[in-house]
């Protein structure tokens, strides 16, 4: 009877551990951003970046991801597409560092142990807190004095994603992150020293390509959606 029990315990455990598929993966690709200085593109990858991540998938149409992101960003005003900025000849580079969560939505299902459900287009929705550099202050004699800052940002990405071969997948993704700040330019309405047109919040983008393995077996998925 006590063996019966341990036994019976220890596929419960293996069920919970193992029974969904996990994913964990790199991507490599390029940053850009649109704001106050430079091009107004909202998808122009300029700087190389990168990320790693790792993915539950709950079912074959929900994941839940959670991502760690370097991205350096850079704008200048004589790529832009206003007389305004090329006359003014701003230029600027920061490096943002993101830690984010969120959700991936299929809009098919998708198990790549399956033979007919291997690829899929989808919609990520993530919350994420990111570090860059800003412009503290300015002394009287205009020089910037600089300092870190943590904020929070709202990405919204479209991809999509495929089998590779064996547990290996690829995706193809772009996202879009709004954020509460006005300032990963450098540029702000207190700078004494920088003409600015219009007040909005910046964004900063991502484009790339991940690699992607799958781990654990073969799903067996929690019913719903």
């Amino acid at each position: 009877m006590k063996n019966s029990i341990l036994f019976i315990v220890f596929v419960s455990l293996t069920t919970i551990m193992f029974g969904q598929v996990y994913e964990i993966g790199v991507s490599l690709g390029g940053t850009n951003y649109v704001g106050d200085v430079g091009r107004t593109n909202y998808i122009y990858p300029n700087q190389l970046a990168g990320n790693a991540f790792f993915k539950y998938n709950y079912n074959p149409r929900i994941a839940f991801k959670g991502t760690l992101s370097y991205l350096p960003i850079k704008g200048n005003d004589k790529n832009a597409d206003t007389d305004f900025r090329r006359n003014r000849g701003l230029n600027f580079t920061n490096t943002i560092n993101e830690i984010a969560l969120g959700m991936e939505f299929n809009f098919y299902e998708y198990d790549i142990s399956s033979e007919d459900k291997t690829w899929t287009p989808y919609i990520l929705i993530e919350l994420a807190v990111f570090n860059y550099s800003y412009i503290r202050e300015q002394t009287t004699a205009g020089e910037d004095i600089f300092d870190k800052k943590t904020s929070f940002a709202l990405p919204i990405g479209l991809g999509f994603k495929s089998k590779l071969s064996g547990n290996f997948a690829f995706s193809i993704e772009s996202k879009f992150r709004y954020t509460f700040e006005d300032d990963l330019d450098y540029l702000t309405e207190d700078n004494l020293n920088y003409n600015i047109e219009g007040n909005s919040n910046d964004w900063y983008m991502f484009t790339g390509v991940s690699l992607i393995y799958t781990f654990g077996r073969p799903a067996c998925y929690t019913q719903g959606f």
